[in-house]
């Protein structure tokens, strides 16, 4: 009997929760007809769910009338909770770009790594990249996945291919950052997936640095000021 009503009850638990996704996803087709909806789980906040559409995070009530746009706060552990949920998407969406898919400077066992999403034309990227040395020296090993803001077709999604397809492409990355003209050449390359991938990120601005763990540290960071934020990461880490 004990048995009967627990799966009874976990039942209706379970058809009230499907009921409620689906004014959840209702709420959110009526506003966005087509919106992709990644993910819906509950949310701090009673009464509301999470729910990630194409990669970004909105809260709609159960009953799907309300949907918020903003971070929520947990007030008593200092911590953002959204951002903490934003971060774990971005972690999972860059690990589906491979070492293979990136432009790599540094050594393998450096202390820190990060992935930074660049245009070759970018004032900021070009300031970033000229003191690669540095970063590379203070243990910061950098990994580049293309971000042409321009977009698919644009002249600087061309140059990004054609670095991608030259026989050293770290030299001509850091040719065509400095100015230099890098030979025209086409290969099967993987800049429009990173262009993809960073849109699904919310990347807006180049470049876009984000730590192993899904946390964006911001645009352009010196060198000591990147190592500065590594720390401080590393050490709230578990």
């Amino acid at each position: 009997m004990v048995r009967f009503l627990a799966a009874a009850l976990f039942g209706a638990l379970s058809l009230s929760a499907h009921a409620e996704d689906a004014k959840v996803k209702a709420a959110i087709q009526s506003l966005v007809p087509g919106a992709s909806i990644d993910s819906i789980a509950d949310a701090a906040v009673p009464g509301f769910y999470e729910v990630v559409v194409q990669g970004q995070i909105v809260y709609v009530s159960a009953d799907g009338k309300y949907l918020i746009q903003g971070s929520i706060f947990d007030i008593a552990n200092k911590t953002d909770l959204t951002e903490n949920a934003r971060a774990g998407i971005r972690k999972t969406a860059l690990a589906g770009a491979p070492k293979d898919q990136r432009i790599v400077y540094g050594e393998g066992d450096a202390k820190h790594t990060i992935t930074v999403f660049t245009d070759i034309d970018c004032g900021y990227c070009r300031r970033m990249h000229a003191q690669m040395a540095e970063y590379n020296k203070l243990g910061i090993r950098v990994e580049y996945l293309f971000f042409p803001r321009a977009g698919i077709g644009s002249e600087s999604f061309d140059k990004a291919v054609s670095v991608w397809c030259a026989d050293d492409r770290a030299k001509a990355l850091t040719d065509a950052k400095a100015g230099q003209a890098v030979d025209k050449k086409e290969c099967a390359n993987p800049v429009e997936k990173d262009y993809a991938l960073g849109q699904k990120i919310a990347v807006s601005g180049t470049p876009a640095v984000f730590a192993p763990d899904g946390t964006q540290l911001g645009g352009y960071l010196p060198p000591d000021q990147m190592l500065q934020r590594l720390d401080q990461l590393a050490a709230k880490s578990p």
